[in-house]
């Protein structure tokens, strides 16, 4: 038996990298997953490997957000757990950053996560309960330069997790945060060298199963935490090993 057998799932961005590592997980312990994402191809090549469903989504669209819970209420059940994945990003200074791409990034990074937190609460509430795990960034517990719009997304994305978590909790739906700190994904394919991982405390770019298997941990078993961050980062936001 898996931990999590009879559940449904949702996983947003889970086309590729962190968000088809976290699906792939859940599935392996008995979930149903929905693999969300705006990548059709790559989207339905992971359900199909994991044997799970795949409905396009749009985390900025209030309408694709409402078909797809009713969609998935309908023909699966409740939704108990969802992970709020999908992510982009940025790199520009705060003093050349166009509006657009402002909005863009804040668009999907937080926007997307309020309205997949709002859509589900009615399911998990007649669910008895659920889990959502947010996906933040060390750039939410920290500031990086060229990055101010991903930084600003992912603050937010830490604060709404709190504010959620009080609003859910006597609703038994508990609301965690992420913080990957380099992980190899496609959004940081240019930006892998381990010239920059070399002062962590662990010296290397992590891997996608690393914060996957964290999300498995808090969805299955982290049954009295709520609000809170958990940082998977090797260490980076604690400090500099010098002379390395």
């Amino acid at each position: 038996m898996g931990k999590l057998d009879g559940k449904v799932a949702i996983v947003t961005g889970a086309a590729m990298g962190m968000g088809a590592a976290d699906a792939a997980i859940l599935a392996s312990e008995g979930a149903t997953v929905i693999v969300a994402d705006v990548s059709e191809n790559e989207g339905r090549a992971v359900a199909e490997s994991i044997g799970g469903h795949f409905r396009h989504l749009d985390v900025t669209d209030e309408n694709n957000w409402r078909e797809l819970v009713a969609d998935v209420v309908s023909t699966l059940g409740n939704i108990d757990i969802l992970i709020n994945n999908a992510g982009v990003v940025g790199f520009t200074p705060v003093a050349t950053t166009e509006l657009a791409e402002w909005n863009r990034v804040i668009g999907i990074n937080l926007t997307g996560v309020f309205l997949g937190i709002r859509s589900v609460a009615e399911s998990m509430k007649a669910a008895g309960g659920g889990v959502i795990v947010n996906l933040s960034s060390t750039a939410g517990m920290m500031g990086y330069s060229n990055l101010s719009a991903y930084v600003a997304s992912k603050w937010g994305v830490r604060g709404l997790t709190k504010a959620a978590a009080l609003d859910l909790g006597r609703d038994n739906i508990r609301v965690v945060s992420v913080h990957p700190g380099g992980i190899r994904t496609p959004m940081t394919a240019g930006i892998e060298g381990d010239a920059m991982y070399r002062s962590q405390p662990i010296p290397r770019i992590g891997e996608p199963d690393e914060v996957a298997k964290l999300i498995l941990y808090l969805v299955a078993d982290a049954t009295y935490s709520t609000g809170t961050e958990f940082i998977a980062d090797g260490g980076a936001t604690v400090g500099q090993v010098l002379n390395v």
